[in-house]
């Protein structure tokens, strides 16, 4: 009996040691099905940003990594592999909550916009809280935030048909 608390105990300590780091996690899925894995030190390694975007009508700053740098980093091409049939490509979103949101690839893409738009994991300095992070999509200047996902776990290349 003393041997099953045991190892029950440590089981837990196991999962609750691993839960964190797993929600640290990004997993990034390109045109073909393959998914690559983004830890939060691959992310913080990443060329970053710092923009500041009104949310609920007051100013925030958000340090952040340009979506563009993260799905390359992935191998997702822009640039002159853009086109084509790769035009209707757009990218899925998706939130630990089950929210999901597209964003065209071209929006994405510097060679096609300035506009940048950016997974932020700091907001005002401070880490994403429960309800906003890890990580969050920012599109400043966007009129509607309903594309600005918290909590994202998944970006994934998909075709529109």
């Amino acid at each position: 009996m003393r041997n099953l608390r045991f190892v029950f105990t440590l089981i837990l300590a196991l999962i609750l040691y691993a839960a964190p780091a797993r929600a640290q996690q990004l997993v990034v899925q390109n045109e073909a099905g393959k998914t690559s894995v983004l830890t939060r030190a691959d992310i913080a390694a990443l060329p970053h940003v710092k923009v500041t975007a009104l949310l609920s009508n007051a100013p925030a700053t958000f340090d952040a990594v340009a979506l563009s740098v993260i799905l390359e980093k992935a191998g997702i091409g822009f640039g002159d592999t853009l086109k084509g049939k790769r035009l209707a490509s757009c990218l899925l979103v998706e939130a630990a909550d089950g929210y999901r949101a597209v964003i065209a690839l071209p929006e994405i893409d510097p060679a096609f916009t300035d506009k940048q738009i950016v997974l932020a994991y700091l907001k005002d300095g401070k880490p994403l809280d429960e309800k906003e992070g890890p990580y969050r999509i920012v599109i400043p200047g966007e009129k509607r935030m309903a594309r600005w996902v918290r909590q994202v776990t998944t970006l994934k290349i998909v075709d529109v048909q």
